[in-house]
């Protein structure tokens, strides 16, 4: 059996061996665990580190006794303001600074510098000048993903290929018609991508954030839960959990990803020269139709919890209210983004290609 294949450098895999190999990869991963944690004299502690039956029944307890739904929620929410407020402020700031010669002398080594500020040692600032609630935790967030987002914006900005800036100006485009059609398509397509690297940063942050004024949250809950009562099991769980909800997110993601930049996916360069078609995998295509479906339901949910909110049809029940607290505008925020981007899709379709 030739397993060489295995070990080539740079090889590809097919989706079969892919999925295969992150199944072995994941039981590896709990064999190792369940090995290094069980028997009447563990390697590991189990004050050090809990085993895998632990963990399951901190699952249990963070539903029944600590309100997992509600302070996950609330996490997201927080998470999602972050987002909000760092992408406002990144990418026209982003932009000015990159095109403009007169602000990129001014303000690039300030942009530069201030990625080294450590972030957690903020914290005390944000609380003097935003309180100790939701807005300040909020604003922590969002600056920590802008300081990083920002560089990124102006280096995308210098890798817009020339030969497009050419071509736009031999069609005569002016200022505003080459910053329209080249640098914004360009540069929030790669910019994409980066985003999504950046929820590994965000979710750094919360855990942060949340630690002050407890209102609840996964940080909120690890510490309060976790680490306060020596429930190593309840912090792993909390743990897992944050991974799970990244991938998701990631997984939306690349899949908003997909929607607004499809040429990204039409071909890619092998590194032999040739060309080859990048194909849209069974998975792909099965969690775009899931996507598709859940978010009209989502959508048809949210209206009905909205007015809810203002007019009670559900008793004294504010579902909103109650999971997203005063982080609920940023699903606010988001779902009208969904619905106008539904509602623009619907009329393309009805509409402007008829």
């Amino acid at each position: 059996m030739d397993i060489k294949w295995l070990f080539k450098l740079r090889g590809d895999l097919t989706q079969k061996q892919r999925i295969i190999l992150n199944v072995f990869g994941l039981l590896f991963l709990l064999l190792i665990w369940f090995l290094l944690t069980t028997g009447a004299e563990p390697i590991l502690p189990k004050n050090v580190f809990p085993d895998p039956l632990r963990v399951v029944g901190a699952f249990r307890d963070l539903v029944s006794d600590n309100n997992l739904i509600q302070n996950l929620c609330r996490s997201v929410g927080l998470n999602l303001g972050g987002y909000i407020k760092a992408s406002l402020y990144a990418i026209p700031i982003g932009f000015i600074i990159g095109l403009v010669p007169l602000f990129r002398g001014a303000f690039q080594r300030m942009v530069d510098a201030v990625r080294f500020l450590p972030l957690t040692a903020l914290t005390g600032l944000f609380i003097l000048w935003y309180g100790i609630y939701v807005e300040a935790k909020i604003n922590f967030l969002a600056f920590g993903i802008f300081i990083y987002l920002l560089p990124i914006v102006i280096q995308r900005i210098d890798e817009v290929d020339d030969v497009y800036l050419k071509t736009v100006h031999t069609l005569g485009a002016n200022y505003f018609q080459t910053i329209w059609t080249v640098y914004l398509p360009a540069v929030l397509s790669r910019l994409s991508d980066d985003i999504r690297i950046l929820t590994a940063i965000s979710w750094t942050y919360i855990i942060v954030a949340e630690t002050s004024a407890d209102q609840g949250g996964i940080g909120s809950l690890i510490f309060r839960a976790g680490q306060r009562l020596g429930r190593v099991d309840i912090t792993v769980a909390c743990l897992i959990i944050i991974l799970l909800v990244g991938i998701f997110q990631d997984k939306i993601f690349a899949y908003l990803d997909r929607k607004f930049f499809p040429f990204k996916y039409q071909a890619k360069e092998s590194y032999d020269g040739g060309k080859k078609l990048k194909t849209i995998s069974l998975w792909d295509a099965v969690w775009d139709f899931a996507i598709a479906i859940f978010t009209w339901i989502f959508l048809g949910l949210y209206l009905l919890f909205v007015i809810n909110e203002y007019y009670p049809v559900l008793g004294g029940l504010k579902p909103l209210s109650y999971l997203f607290g005063d982080a609920l505008w940023t699903i606010h925020t988001l779902f009208i983004m969904v619905l106008a981007y539904q509602l623009y899709n619907l009329y393309t379709k009805f509409f402007v290609r008829s």
